[in-house]
């Protein structure tokens, strides 16, 4: 399998990943987290783990998910608050509610919600 290399901020190095991986949600969706209590937009995805080895270790290592497959910053929200979370494929779920998420980053990244999902600002795309 062919491998490429891309420099994550958050984990302060260099990370090998597939040159073709399959992300299962796009940047716009609005997903549920399987066995935590919030939902969030995704605005970015990593192809693999590429945050710090400190916040992977502090995952019960009976819940740790692989680090080998796509990895998602949402815009969260709960009942409680608004956050960015970072969560692996296994862990999400499409969110099936159907409404917009609240959170206060949503309109800096995003220009409508439509059909269940967001749209990336146009300014924001290549």
């Amino acid at each position: 399998m062919e491998h490429t290399e891309f420099y994550s901020a958050q984990a302060g190095k260099r990370i090998q990943a597939p040159r073709h991986a399959r992300a299962r949600f796009a940047i716009g969706d609005v997903v549920r987290h399987k066995s935590h209590d919030f939902r969030g937009v995704i605005f970015d995805i990593d192809p693999v783990f590429a945050n710090s080895d400190e916040w992977y270790e502090q995952i019960p290592l009976d819940l740790r998910p692989s680090r080998d497959q796509p990895y998602y910053h949402l815009l969260a929200d709960s009942e409680d608050s608004s956050y960015v979370a970072y969560v692996s494929q296994q862990n999400l779920l499409i969110d099936t509610d159907g409404g917009p998420v609240d959170h206060p980053g949503v309109d800096q990244l995003f220009e409508q919600f439509a059909a269940g999902r967001y749209r990336l600002r146009a300014s924001l795309t290549h």
